[in-house]
């Protein structure tokens, strides 16, 4: 089964969430057999193909291709920006389309309406979806939808944890601002700040001694380069739809005080400390707290579990089975249109449907 995914970027050269969530799904469908290629839409670092876990990456660079590949594909995928072009191809090609959807923007779900499969990264982006799609005709909908919780494979990132509270990502939206306050009022912490991938990184006219500031680290390297240094991880995000480096630091058992965004909420259950990003005393204090070796082991033993609970999840069986119905599908239709003859009109290609408590949901 040949799939092919259009994005902005990859991973290595490209570490945000949502790629390294997209590599985690792509790569164990490449382990049942499956032909998987990446086709990159913005020039990056990378200027040849490459393979990663079985995936085969092409870069901007190589990629004048694209199309003519795109219509040789059973599965077409995409995320974000890329989804409309992919789409169109797919509806011209009778081929059936993937989108991921990472967030709740009116946009992201637009882009998504009439796709075979619908992809969220969490139940309230599921929910928030369901809302939107409720206001049109059925024809408009998602075929199906499934959702996939950021995968995060637990043995690759578990570690001894280190002695920093570590931010990932030192834009403004992430916290880049409240880390270095909270720095400056708790000097008994050392503090580790990790460049992000994207964003405008907040740094102050004159370093804190007990902070340091390294260059951003690829998804392969965060368990030695950043959970083996971390004690606790700070997630002041503005906005989270669900949060995958607090998932990988929970691997190693290291606590997460992070600002109660829906998908942080979601993401670290009852394992979460909670702060709101406004209230510099909540973080200061929550630190402090977790400076007491009982209170950091009991927080650690939270973490592990819940670490436990996710990577229990059947999330990436259904994924990895619902693209595989797809080819089915479409295979399905494949063969009306041999039967028939040149020249016959058929109905798109559909999937099994299956009850759903929401509105206008074929539900996986």
């Amino acid at each position: 089964m040949s799939i092919v995914a259009r994005v902005y970027g990859y991973p290595p050269a490209h570490n945000a969430g949502s790629e390294w969530m997209l590599h985690s799904m792509l790569r164990p469908l490449s382990e049942r057999g499956h032909r998987v290629t990446v086709w990159l839409s913005h020039p990056g670092s990378m200027e040849k193909s490459y393979d990663i876990d079985g995936v085969r990456v092409v870069p901007y660079q190589e990629g004048a291709d694209f199309a003519a590949e795109a219509q040789k594909a059973d599965v077409l995928l995409s995320h974000f920006e890329n989804v409309p072009l992919v789409s169109g191809l797919a509806r011209a090609r009778r081929i059936p389309v993937v989108v991921i959807c990472h967030d709740n923007f009116a946009t992201s779900f637009h882009n998504a309406a009439g796709a075979d499969l619908v992809v969220y990264n969490s139940q309230w982006i599921r929910r928030d979806g369901e809302i939107y799609y409720a206001q049109y005709p059925r024809e408009f909908l998602p075929r199906r939808t499934l959702v996939v919780r950021p995968p995060v494979i637990a043995q690759e990132y578990r570690t001894t944890p280190g002695d920093h509270a570590t931010l990932v990502n030192l834009n403004s939206d992430k916290g880049g601002d409240l880390f270095w306050q909270i720095a400056a009022w708790t000097p008994e912490w050392t503090f580790l700040g990790v460049r992000g991938a994207y964003g405008q990184q907040v740094m102050p006219p004159t370093r804190l001694p007990n902070c340091e500031v390294v260059d951003g680290v690829p998804g392969s390297s965060m368990r030695e380069h950043v959970y083996a240094r971390s004690r606790v991880m700070l997630m002041p995000s503005l906005y989270e739809s669900w949060g995958r480096v607090a998932v990988e630091a929970f691997a190693s058992g290291i606590p997460v005080i992070a600002h109660p965004t829906p998908g942080l909420v979601e993401s670290l259950g009852e394992a979460g400390i909670f702060a709101y990003r406004d209230d510099l005393n909540a973080w200061t204090h929550a630190l402090k707290a977790l400076r007491d070796p009982a209170n950091w082991e009991r927080a650690s033993r939270r973490a592990k579990a819940r670490s436990a609970e996710l990577s229990a999840a059947p999330d990436l069986q259904e994924w990895c089975e619902a693209v595989e119905s797809l080819r089915d599908a479409r295979r399905r239709t494949s063969f009306r249109v041999r039967g028939l003859g040149p020249g016959a009109l058929v109905d798109e290609p559909s999937l099994p449907e299956v009850e759903s408590s929401g509105p206008h949901r074929k539900e996986a």
